[in-house]
């Protein structure tokens, strides 16, 4: 009797070990997430900046969405995850999964398959230079576009990715950005702030109203993005547990606040609320809780919601009316600045001591809020400095290569559809 005991005790224990190896929720989980999270590129994205540009411009921002896509997905394959996630160094990664080498169907990512960890990653890599898009639209060769978001994949996007998920210096650090405020949002936003800066403004800006062609369609690419965002911060807690849920209840608390407080401002401001300065505000709830999601309660999304909306609005009509800088679809001050403002009360609201604000309280090692907000500081100036010093110089390089950046002075008249793709958006 003693001996069939053991036995069961032995195949009980063997059990637990394997279902602690690999979740079957977890699994089905992350899987669910990355559709979710690739939803936000094609066709969310897609259609939310294809409706704040001419119609004359629809087809090249569609192309480019999914043509971005297309050459992320290849490069993460056979580089990009590598130096993102194989251990190298503090800085960069190594090389030793290329292509996935020595990755089969039964490696493990803690709990999940390997090759799905990396396909969860891999949509975070194809919307990152996706979102930097806005910054150029309507005036940047589809060759330039091509060659500088595959550059910048290699040389921004992954090496931070690497400082801060993949176990580089900001991660050793204590940085808490638990889905991209960081990697995503300040990398993306400071990089279409530069390329707006070195193409310029777009024929007209400076004396004329541009529009968008087509708010239908920027209000349903903006409900796309809302529900993708559930993936994109829920499964970045790589599990189907309470972190996920408290994620994406967060997540949506903020996208709610920030698109009521946008709308708020502009009712007040100019007597009438927008139906583009709600998706706006939305998207800058969405950008400013996306560092925060696994770290902060509902009282936490209410504050940072609230925050984004006020403050992105402020950034977008400074950075158009006071310094006339043309980033087209406001990738920078939505983006860029949701980013930094959300990475920074990360270290505010995962404070244990804040009430019915209260977070999860702050990372390893660190024990005040003070320590907290030192290290969210150093994370948020190193992305920003590397990103605008490294995506200025990888501009400078593919206009040499493509013999300029942007399109002639007729061409951008005539519009990309027509000079870039021999198309047009609409047969009327």
């Amino acid at each position: 009797m003693n001996k069939i005991l053991t036995l069961l005790a032995l195949m009980l224990c063997s059990f637990g070990v394997s279902a602690q190896q690999m979740s079957g929720a977890n699994t089905a989980w992350i899987l669910t997430s990355s559709a979710l999270v690739l939803l936000m590129t094609l066709p969310g994205l897609a259609l939310f900046y294809g409706g704040l540009v001419r119609s004359k411009n629809v087809l090249s921002i569609l192309m480019q969405c999914f043509s971005i896509a297309a050459i992320a997905s290849v490069l993460w394959l056979v580089v990009g995850y590598s130096i993102a996630f194989d251990e190298g160094n503090g800085f960069i990664g190594g090389l030793s999964k290329v292509m996935l080498a020595g990755v089969s169907k039964a490696s493990l990512s803690g709990e999940i398959p390997e090759v799905l960890f990396m396909l969860f990653q891999m949509t975070f890599a194809v919307i990152t230079p996706a979102l930097i898009i806005g910054g150029f639209a309507e005036r940047m060769k589809f060759s330039a576009v091509l060659l500088f978001s595959a550059l910048w994949l290699l040389a921004v996007y992954a090496p931070i990715t690497h400082w801060v998920w993949g176990g580089g210096w900001l991660a050793e650090m204590g940085l808490y950005d638990f889905a991209g405020g960081t990697v995503v949002h300040i990398t993306a936003g400071v990089a279409a702030l530069v390329a707006a800066l070195v193409l310029g403004p777009r024929k007209g800006y400076l004396h004329t109203a541009i529009l968008p062609h087509n708010m239908t369609m920027t209000v349903t690419g903006a409900g796309l993005l809302w529900v993708g965002w559930f993936g994109f911060n829920g499964g970045s807690a790589l599990g189907a547990n309470g972190d996920a849920a408290m994620a994406i209840l967060v997540t949506h608390i903020s996208a709610s606040m920030g698109a009521m407080t946008w709308a708020a401002i502009e009712w007040k401001k100019f007597g009438k609320p927008s139906a583009l300065g709600v998706v706006t505000g939305m998207v800058a709830g969405l950008g400013s809780i996306t560092p925060a999601s696994g770290f902060v309660g509902p009282g936490g999304a209410l504050v940072i919601g609230l925050a984004g909306g006020v403050i992105c609005f402020h950034a977008t009509v400074y950075i158009k009316q006071k310094l006339k800088i043309d980033d087209s679809l406001d990738v920078f001050p939505v983006h860029g600045v949701g980013g930094i403002l959300g990475t920074l009360l990360a270290g505010v609201f995962s404070s244990p001591e804040l009430g019915v604000f209260s977070g999860y309280g702050f990372a390893e090692g660190i024990t005040t809020m003070s320590g907290q907000l030192w290290v969210q500081f150093v994370g948020v100036i190193a992305t920003f400095g590397y990103t605008a010093v490294v995506s200025y110089l990888l501009l400078k390089l593919v206009a040499i290569l493509v013999k300029g950046l942007r399109v002639g002075e007729e061409q951008e008249v005539a519009g990309l559809d027509i000079h870039e793709h021999e198309e047009t958006g609409y047969n009327l």
